[in-house]
């Protein structure tokens, strides 16, 4: 993986740049941050073991340090690790210790149609933190999708007992993986336009 990242970054860097300059900024680039992006992978597979507080909180604090258009941070996080609600929540929650349901809190929301739906765009961006997090601590996660499908949406809000003004955006089960699957090199150049 980090072979793939240093040659993708020769590739991208400017001609003018010296060797020195171009080995210093590859020495930059190869980071734990980056070796957490490139290395996480989706886990569907977990172990029974609860998590600790102290994580829980890590991967909510991550979420939480999402961007947000206007700092508005309109989000709210549904921490479920009831066994019986995770059952009845199906799918991967039923097979994780814990579930995050991050949903988006309309109270906080722009004002206008438009700004009303930024909602989603900051709340994936907190649900990216969140399952960084949880792999950078030894977790394994997965994000589970619930909008745009407001039918199962409402569903979960109402099995969770939340008001109208938080809509699910999706499920993230998290727990110690029960598998280790390789992570995909999604690295596609054709997908890349430079302007110049």
């Amino acid at each position: 993986m980090k072979k793939i990242l240093f040659v993708s970054l020769l590739l991208l860097m400017p001609v003018t740049m010296s060797a020195q300059e171009k080995k210093d900024c590859c020495k930059k680039a190869a980071n734990p941050v980056v070796e957490t992006i490139m290395s996480r992978t989706s886990i569907r597979k977990f172990k029974t073991d609860t998590i600790c507080p102290e994580m829980i909180e890590t991967m909510l604090r991550a979420g939480m340090a999402a961007p947000t258009a206007m700092n508005r941070q309109p989000w709210h996080f549904v921490v479920v690790t009831n066994r019986q609600k995770l059952e009845e929540m199906g799918g991967r929650a039923k097979q994780a210790p814990l579930a995050i349901v991050v949903c988006g809190d309309f109270t906080k929301t722009i004002e206008g149609p438009i700004g009303k739906e930024f909602w989603i765009q900051d709340c994936s961006a907190a649900t990216e933190n969140i399952l960084l997090a949880a792999h950078s601590l030894g977790l394994g996660a997965v994000w589970t999708s619930s909008w745009p499908n407001e039918e199962r949406s409402k569903n979960y809000g109402k099995l969770l007992g939340l008001p109208d003004t938080l809509m699910p955006l999706c499920v993230v089960a998290v727990g110690f993986p029960d598998e280790s699957p390789e992570p995909k090199d999604k690295w596609k150049p054709e997908n890349i336009t430079f302007v110049k």
